[in-house]
């Protein structure tokens, strides 16, 4: 189970690392590892890398105490203590055992771990396949094109935490192969096969339905469409930044005169970015329409559709929020 062999998945991982500048040399990195054969494979590679790399690395388990999940913290525990790697096990209290409540408390205790240790990088296995999932599932969902490329290399949780997947270009099937090669003790979650959870039923009817009948590539023409879009989405939302504070006045005014002056695209994401500044939570489509159906409003119009009370009326060049 420790043996180190080179093969051509740490090349790949190696030449990806220096490709997208990920994780610098001599960082502090805490691997997220629930047990499964994407994280234990992202484990491994890491761990016989980290001689050419100088990377300081340890392992996080987190426990949501389900009674699926027994077993697994255990397992875990055990790799940590085989790999001689530093160890951090994370326990849920009461959880609701649902996929959203799950990731947002892993998430969370994640950070937790990684800024009482030092740690300035949190990584995990998400994989190729991961990523077809994800587009596919937000598509299903209504989003736009953000949401359609919401897996990415990186992305920061704290000023000083930033989240890696470094294996976003490994297939799962190819991390499976990785772990039967070095015999790496991978738990099979049952959870993974409840088609009550639409992501499962994604992955084991959705995704072999597509690749049989319409793409056997499907998994990787859905994940070059997220990393297209995720480029796009980097740009229009620098622009639409850009616009905003061109716009923006204090007191919650955004001038109709500079946004009715700006691509539909611009003037959708510059709402967006500014309506947190007056409500509770994130907008929705419907509430930024509406906003954005003022730019060009007669005088006086007015929208009391937003959460909390918040009304927007037109005066003049501007979107006044009271």
């Amino acid at each position: 189970m420790t043996r180190s062999v080179w093969t051509p998945y740490h090349a790949k991982l190696h030449k990806t690392l220096r490709q997208q500048k990920l994780l610098p040399q001599g960082t502090s990195i805490l691997i997220a590892v629930s047990g499964g054969q994407d994280s234990l494979c992202l484990a491994k590679l890491l761990l016989d890398l980290r001689s050419k790399w100088q990377w300081n690395l340890a392992i996080a388990h987190c426990d949501h105490r389900w009674s699926t999940d027994a077993g697994i913290a255990e397992r875990v525990t055990e790799v940590a203590k085989v790999w001689q790697m530093p160890f951090y096990l994370q326990i849920a209290s009461v959880l609701e055992e649902t996929e959203a409540a799950a990731r947002s408390w892993r998430y969370q205790a994640l950070t937790a771990i990684a800024e009482q240790h030092n740690f300035n990088y949190i990584v995990t296995g998400h994989t190729k396949s991961d990523r077809a999932e994800t587009l596919l599932y937000n598509l299903i969902r209504g989003a736009g094109s953000d949401g359609l490329s919401a897996l990415t290399w990186k992305r920061p949780l704290t000023n000083k935490i930033a989240l890696i997947r470094p294996i976003l270009n490994f297939y799962r099937h190819e991390t499976l192969e990785f772990c039967q090669q070095f015999e790496l003790p991978v738990w099979f979650d049952r959870v993974n096969q409840n088609r009550q959870y639409a992501r499962n039923r994604i992955r084991l009817d959705l995704i072999p339905y597509l690749q049989n009948n319409f793409n056997p590539m499907v998994e990787n023409s859905l994940a070059q469409t997220a990393e297209l879009l995720r480029a796009d989405v980097e740009y229009l939302e620098s622009a639409a930044q850009q616009l905003l504070q061109q716009a923006k006045r204090e007191n919650n005014q955004i001038n109709r005169i500079y946004m009715r002056n700006a691509p539909l695209a611009l003037q959708r994401r510059a709402v967006r970015q500014f309506l947190p500044s007056v409500m509770t939570r994130q907008p929705n489509f419907e509430q930024i329409e509406a906003v954005c159906s003022l730019i060009s409003a007669p005088n006086k119009t007015k929208i009391s559709s937003l959460p909390g009370g918040i009304v927007a009326e037109v005066s003049g060049d501007w979107i006044i929020f009271t």
